[in-house]
This record gives structure tokens, sequence and C-alpha cells, in this order.
């Protein structure tokens, strides 16, 4: 069974999340430099069975895409391009960060730990795949 990986894409660095094999259970990974992200997904692709990847889309509040998306298309492209066989899907990631954020803190986590950025990006990303595997729980009781 291959998991499901999700990205919180960003200009400088993407927070990366995975299920277990049986995708139940969403897990961070770990934030990588967005000039790296290729290199990774082909690494990490090459000893771990992926199934399908997962990738935040930012809407605006109105639903429109946002600006972001004009530096995310260009990746979304390469990536159907270099790795044809995993279909991926866009998740709306609105508020992730937020809730990011607000998971920190519910957390206990110090004051200078919420400052990594890093850190906000890859629990962004497990919100992101948490939110998609609900949304299969639900799709699935309709």
């Amino acid at each position: 069974m291959g998991r499901i990986l999700a990205i919180d894409y960003g200009r400088k660095r993407c927070g990366i999340a995975v299920t277990d094999p049986l995708k139940i259970i969403a897990n961070g990974l770990e934030t990588v430099a967005t000039h790296k992200l290729m290199d990774f997904l082909k690494e990490y692709m090459s000893r771990e069975d992926v199934e399908l990847i997962v990738m935040g889309q930012p809407t605006q509040l109105n639903g429109h895409p946002s600006e972001s998306m004009r530096y995310i298309t260009p990746f979304l492209n390469r990536l159907k391009k270099e790795m044809p066989d995993v279909p991926v899907k866009m998740v709306d990631e609105r508020f992730t960060s937020t809730i990011a954020h607000k998971a920190m803190i519910d957390g206990g986590m110090k004051k200078s730990d919420r400052r990594d950025k890093a850190r906000v990006d890859t629990i962004a990303a497990s919100i992101i795949l948490n939110d998609y595997l609900q949304s299969l729980q639900f799709n699935a009781t309709l």
C-alpha cells in the first residue's frame, strides 16, 4: 500500500507530510528548501511507495486562487512531467498556517519554537494532509 504525501509549497521552503502505509495517520516529515524539493521527492519516492501527492492550493477568501499560484503552477507542471505516474490533487489550504500556529500554542510549544517557520510549514502540510484524509472519510459515508 502506498502512502499519501502532502506539500505545503512556499517560495523559500516547503513543508512535507506523509501518511502511514495504511493511510490512517498524517505525520509531518520535514521542511525542504523549495529549490531542492524535486530532488527530495525523487529520493523519498525511490525508497517509499507514494501513490498520491496532495498539494495545498492557496485560495483567497472569495474562493479564487491566490497570487501564490503563479509560483506553484510551474512546479506542478514539472512534477507532472517528471513523475507522470503519481497523481497530484490540489486541496484548499486556507488558514493552515493560522491553524498550525494555534496547534503549536495549544500543544504548549515555547514561543521561541513557534517562531521556527520551518516547523510551521511542516505542521501546515500535516493539516493539509489530515484535512484530505477527513474528506475521504466524509465522502465514504455519503
